[in-house]
């Protein structure tokens, strides 16, 4: 029996979906080990199993502050564990126990994201975060991926992860069950993008390809959903605000899964323009309800959509008007597209992505 700590402090957060379908798989799966999950203090999450634990841990999970690097070390040191799971690259310099890191991709090193810190702290803070990257990938017996795209850019960018690195799927949720909801201010026809407007999601080239779309189709709107932060805001100030059909352009904000589920139902297609993805969760979400998916080409795309998806070059816009119009008017390929999304779903299941972890933690406690 061995005691493995999971570090789930990004658990509520859009990005941490991961770890938390992770620990409640695991939850059932492993009888054996004893776990600890590391969880903030105002996170409700509490174990179903028994030979699971929870710690409440507090610090940030960005942050080269050296009394947090101390003081998290030294937390994970009492904990007494034979390993610990990191979902993502920050974790203390000062702890070298055995660990297991998890990479989503590498957009953070490609893409900037200054928000709303000057441009100097951003180069600093970058400089920091890519020195940690290295070192984590360096220190941890194993490296976890999510596509095989993101294994083979992590090889290639650090050789010496190659013979201790694995790839293990994520997997779509299932549709959502509650009664869809039309959302105020919206009607049909619409294509649809849910999140951040994040400088790798690309969604700038978007509202270019949408002027040109308007042209052949003028009653069509734009939804972009969301939570109303700095890079939305941003975008409303600039983008949004100078473009020739900003009032069918709809930013409704953040929306509750009725809506959502109803927004998934109605629109004519989901676009996903981005320009850098570890597994792309938000394109099997549109499948899970039907939605016909159009999307980027770029990066890990291709590989977890299969013929799922009508694909486009991101950096072209004229592609991307192109490829969103054959859906809009080719009924036949959306049905196709429809059709292929509820085969590929079936591709992926967060119980077998847990199976897989799971047995490369055994296989790391093992050899330790």
């Amino acid at each position: 029996m061995k005691h493995i700590v999971i570090d789930a402090r990004i658990r509520r957060a859009s990005t941490g979906r991961y770890v938390d379908r992770l620990i409640e798989h695991l939850q059932n799966l492993d009888k054996t080990n004893n776990y600890t999950v590391l969880i903030n203090s105002s996170d409700s999450w509490r174990p179903k199993s028994t030979n699971f634990n929870y710690s409440y841990c507090d610090y940030p999970q960005f942050s080269f502050n050296p009394i947090s690097q101390l003081t998290f070390a030294w937390q994970l040191y009492k904990l007494r564990a034979d390993l610990v799971f990191f979902p993502m690259n920050q974790q203390p310099l000062l702890y070298f126990k055995t660990t297991i890191t998890a990479v989503m991709d590498l957009t953070m090193l490609r893409f900037s994201r200054p928000g709303k810190h000057s441009k100097i702290f951003h180069i600093i803070r970058m400089q920091a975060y890519k020195f940690l990257f290295w070192y984590s990938l360096k220190k941890s017996k194993h490296i976890l991926t999510i596509s095989n795209f993101v294994k083979n850019d992590i090889v290639n960018s650090y050789p010496f992860v190659k013979s201790k690195i694995t790839t293990t799927y994520c997997a779509s949720e299932p549709s959502i069950s509650e009664n869809p909801t039309k959302p105020i201010g919206i009607s049909k026809p619409f294509v649809m993008h849910v999140g951040s407007p994040l400088p790798h999601k690309n969604i700038e080239r978007l509202l270019k390809a949408f002027e040109i779309l308007k042209q052949d189709y003028p009653e069509l709107k734009l939804v972009l959903a969301g939570k109303k932060e700095f890079f939305f805001n941003k975008l409303l100030n600039n983008e949004i605000r100078l473009n020739k059909y900003k009032n069918h352009i709809i930013v409704p904000g953040f929306i509750d899964d009725n809506e959502l589920r109803w927004l998934y139902e109605n629109a004519e297609a989901y676009v996903l323009p981005s320009l850098s993805e570890g597994f792309g969760l938000p394109g099997l979400e549109a499948m899970a309800h039907g939605t016909p998916l159009v999307s980027s080409n770029a990066t890990c795309l291709p590989e977890v959509y299969g013929d799922a998806a009508y694909y486009f070059n991101p950096n072209n816009i004229g592609d991307m008007a192109e490829k969103i119009s054959d859906v809009l008017s080719d009924e036949k390929l959306r049905q196709k597209l429809v059709n292929s999304g509820c085969r590929q779903l079936k591709k992926y299941s967060w119980e077998k992505m847990a199976q897989e972890t799971l047995a490369v933690y055994e296989k790391i406690l093992k050899e330790d």
